[in-house]
């Protein structure tokens, strides 16, 4: 339970090896490759990057194997729900290149039968707007390629819909008789007009079709009548929809498919993950360069590796200036592994500090029982983190996530027996619906109740979160102390452990020179430490700070109190809110689904509150982060798991 020791390693291989070394690697899942440092002089001029095209042919065939996926999920959902287990594969089955090469075509067939499909779709929707453009002239039975003549001006058009109909006939009228205006539709918009008129009385009526807003419609390139037009883009319209429906059954057909198309896009992944790491290679005619980092109790294996290769390897020790960069692996056990999502979500430790998952387990876990205190929601949360863990297998986040849901379920029940609550008060209140007599009382006795003894909760809470603080106190001294940082430990962990001492002593009436003692400690540090002017102001700063802090920082642990009665009050409401009717159905619907939100609601809160008291109130006693995750090349898979 650590932060795993990194080795900086060099190797040197033949270029007829690196592929297959780079294999090596990813199967051993225990190298980082970096970008070389230090290539600098006349030496290293001969290095050049490798050649990126096989790294570009990876890229788009995961990418073709992810679309042909999403293709699927499109046109041919699978069954089964969120919590389908992988199917598990060994490594030649992943690898194999004829099975790859297979589903591949079949991806690249997908997607251009998706891209037919969205140009079908394109196709119809042209369609689709030829027939609104024509709809309005479905009524005339003249064919609209009709053109003017040398004695008559024939157009097709339209007038705005607020114009009247009767005042453009009248005012055409009014200017010449050789002319005639038929409305074949209208609209809200606009009135659909067909206008014929002699040539001698051209020019007047268009004088008033252009004060009324006349304008020539858009019907260019159509022969015959409109109706006949319609009635031909309907055949074609339903000739599209067949083929569109045929390509749709053609991609369903495909569903069996589907399994070989993940093993693809796993097998795609590691192929462009091999690549990436590739690229940050350098290489000559004849050899290669790598860098990067390995676990120090990896090199064995890796050597072993390596030796059919004759490479020459190299591993050294990190320097203190290399600390930022050399990347954090975590060494935990099943207890404080499910912690890792915690760290991570906050800030993987600094290679050179302290692994929090051990230290922070005890602490998180239990705050978080006490916080949820209840045994029903302690079985749901333990109930919910075998199913998922044995029946899905999640990987990573999710993984450590069911995980940590467990033990704190187990915290929770366990709290939850200590305080006599199932569900809240959910079986006597049931019990007294049954009949009103009973009088219900546990085989044991719990020790405490939210409602009952809540100072005495909130007393405990802050105990608690007055251990916590010291053991994060604790923890800082003793790396001050490793570090060869004695005065800075005196000063900050030691003489405020003499206050608390004192204080505890002067209140129970043993002595107050211990306290005495702890106030001149608190007033030399700053005299000590500090120059001139500084030794006065330090007194008052350090003081103010530390006092504020520390009684701010335990002050905040009666969170746990809150969420423990808070989450107990709710789940006695509804349980009561159910019993009032008197009825054994209607109570059990309303005190699950108040408890079913109640649940939800303190499933999250604790965890939030929880999170802050380890970030915030323990972590910033010792934790060093800025931690740089270890990113090894490997074999990490998202749709099969890998038999081991």
């Amino acid at each position: 339970m650590s932060i795993v020791k990194m080795k900086r390693i060099r190797l040197f291989g033949m270029r007829s090896d690196r592929e297959e070394i780079l294999r090596v690697l990813q199967r051993a899942g225990c190298v980082e490759i970096d970008e070389p440092s230090d290539l600098e002089g006349a030496a290293w001029q001969g290095l050049s990057r490798p050649d990126d095209r096989a790294l570009n042919e990876a890229r788009e065939a995961s990418a073709a194997a992810l679309a042909a996926l999403g293709i699927l999920k499109k046109y041919a959902p699978a069954k089964g729900g969120l919590l389908k287990a992988r199917p598990v594969i060994s490594e030649r089955e992943l690898f194999d290149e004829e099975a790859y090469r297979a589903a591949l075509d079949t991806a690249h067939k997908l997607v251009e039968a998706e891209q037919h499909i969205t140009g079908l779709n394109a196709e119809m929707s042209k369609v689709k707007s030829q027939k609104m453009a024509l709809a309005p002239w479905l009524g005339l039975d003249l064919p609209l390629e009709t053109a003017s003549t040398r004695e008559v001006t024939i157009r097709l058009g339209t007038v705005p819909g607020k114009v009247v109909m009767e005042e453009l006939l009248s005012a055409l009228k009014g200017v010449t008789d050789l002319v005639q205006l038929t409305e074949i539709s209208a609209d809200q918009n606009a009135h659909y007009l067909f206008f014929a008129c002699h040539k001698a009385a051209e020019e007047a009526a268009d004088q008033v079709l252009k004060d009324y807003g006349f304008s020539l419609a858009s019907l260019k390139g159509w022969t015959g009548t409109a109706r006949e037009n319609d009635r031909k883009l309907d055949e074609t319209l339903a000739e599209l929809e067949r083929e569109l429906e045929a390509a749709k059954a053609g991609i369903a057909d495909q569903k069996g498919a589907r399994e070989a198309l993940e093993r693809c896009a796993d097998r795609a992944a590691q192929e462009v993950r091999r690549e990436e790491a590739k690229s940050r290679l350098r290489d000559t005619e004849t050899a290669f360069f790598l860098e990067g980092w390995a676990p120090a109790e990896s090199l064995d294996v890796l050597r072993q590796k390596l030796e059919p290769f004759g490479c020459a390897f190299q591993a050294e020790d990190p320097t203190e200036e290399d600390y930022p960069s050399v990347p954090v692996k975590l060494k935990n056990n099943a207890l404080t592994r499910p912690l890792n999502m915690v760290t991570e979500m906050y800030s993987l430790p600094a290679y050179n500090g302290i692994d929090p998952n051990p230290l922070m387990a005890p602490f998180f876990i239990l705050f978080y029982g006490i916080m949820m205190a209840d045994m029903g929601y302690g079985l749901l949360m333990m109930l919910a983190s075998v199913f998922v863990l044995k029946k899905a297998r999640p990987k990573g986040g999710m993984h450590n996530f069911f995980a940590l849901l467990g033990l704190c379920g187990i915290s929770t029940f366990v709290m939850g027996a200590l305080t006599g609550g199932f569900f809240g008060d959910f079986i006597p209140q049931l019990l007294k619906v049954i009949n009103p007599e009973s009088q219900f009382v546990w085989f044991w006795k719990p020790l405490f109740t939210p409602l009952d003894n809540t100072l005495q909760i909130l007393v405990g809470s802050m105990v608690l979160g007055f251990v916590q603080i010291n053991a994060g106190m604790l923890i800082s001294f003793v790396k001050k102390l490793k570090e060869g940082q004695y005065m800075d430990a005196l000063w900050e962990e030691a003489t405020w452990w003499v206050v608390f001492v004192g204080a505890g002593l002067a209140i129970l009436g043993v002595t107050p020179l211990v306290l005495a003692l702890g106030g001149i400690l608190v007033v030399a540090g700053p005299v000590v430490t500090n120059k001139g002017f500084g030794k006065i102001t330090g007194i008052f700063g350090s003081l103010y700070n530390h006092v504020t802090g520390y009684f701010g920082d335990i002050l905040s642990y009666s969170r746990l109190m809150a969420l423990m009665l808070a989450g107990s009050v709710i789940a006695q409401v509804f349980n009561t809110l159910g019993a009032i009717p008197g009825n054994v159905v209607i109570f059990v619907i309303i005190s699950m689904a108040g408890n079913a939100l109640n649940f939800a609601l303190n499933l999250l809160g604790c965890y939030v509150h929880d999170l802050r008291l380890q970030c915030l109130e323990y972590f910033g006693k010792f934790y060093q982060d800025g931690g740089k995750p270890f990113r090894p090349l490997e074999i990490n898979t998202k749709f099969v798991d890998i038999q081991e």
